[in-house]
């Protein structure tokens, strides 16, 4: 990905930006644009959902990366977990990623920094993610009391079945290391040489038919028949009606949010 067509993307009434979308003749590339941690609240997603609407299957890519080298996204805004606002907040997350899913082309998930939560599940809502000997990936919810709808799907597809669920109940973070050899990351790459290995993985793609490519994914995807749309509404109604309702989730939110410790009912 070296040079860049016109900015595609459009400015907040109040000038700020989150979310920049561009392309080139191989691929579009949206970019997390709210340094150091690209937190995913409901302004950033609503962004990020109208970018993915923007893109086309007429490339032989869609990039997801983010600005700096801290993080990729530290993950969904723990304020917008709060009350009523949790309804849109996943309505919006969850959107983005069955965007995600009917696309054509292929997805790719360029990691510098640390994706964890729902930056760990954008990531991993890729086809592909590319990562810098710096990255770390984890889903921390089960430290607040709740857990993340998407990688609760993603985790029990990716990885092998005890530890996805390892990495889901215990909320620990791994390096870009034991994430390749859990198979949930496709390379590794020195971060200071990162933005040129990928570039050079990303030949990869570049040099078949974009067309093609389409085509075989579609052809991957049916021979998976995943059905993620159908099991991730499932797992979004045992979020919102069930998880939400008991003390212990609103517990964990409330003592993030207020610098504690969560005291358990169970």
């Amino acid at each position: 990905m070296v040079s860049y067509g016109a900015d595609l993307a459009s400015e907040a009434p109040d000038g700020t930006m989150k979310i920049k979308l561009n392309c080139d003749d191989h691929a579009y590339r949206i970019t997390l644009s709210d340094p150091p941690l690209h937190i995913l609240d409901i302004d950033m997603l609503g962004e990020l959902r109208d970018a993915l609407a923007s893109v086309k299957n007429d490339r032989h890519c869609l990039i997801i990366d983010a600005e700096g080298e801290k993080a990729f996204s530290a993950g969904a805004s723990v304020q917008d977990h709060i009350g009523d606002r949790v309804i849109e907040m996943l309505r919006r997350f969850h959107d983005c990623f069955r965007m995600l899913s009917r696309l054509q082309l292929t997805t790719v998930a360029l990691v510098r920094g640390a994706a964890l939560g729902g930056g760990c599940e954008l990531a991993m809502g890729c086809d592909f993610i590319l990562a810098s000997d710096r990255a770390r990936f984890g889903q921390p919810e089960i430290n607040l009391g709740v857990f993340p709808p998407v990688a609760a799907w993603q985790l029990s597809h990716h990885v092998a079945e005890r530890r996805g669920l390892e990495l889901l109940l215990t909320g620990d973070a791994v390096d870009a290391a034991s994430a390749e050899r859990l198979g949930l990351i496709n390379a590794v790459f020195p971060v200071a040489e990162f933005d040129a290995k990928a570039n050079e993985w990303l030949t990869r793609l570049y040099r078949h038919s974009a067309s093609s490519l389409r085509f075989a994914k579609r052809a991957f995807r049916l021979a998976q028949n995943a059905n993620f749309e159908e099991r991730l509404a499932e797992i979004e109604k045992l979020y919102l009606d069930e998880l939400m309702k008991t003390r212990d989730a609103n517990e964990g939110l409330a003592a993030f949010i207020e610098k504690r410790k969560p005291v358990w009912a169970s």
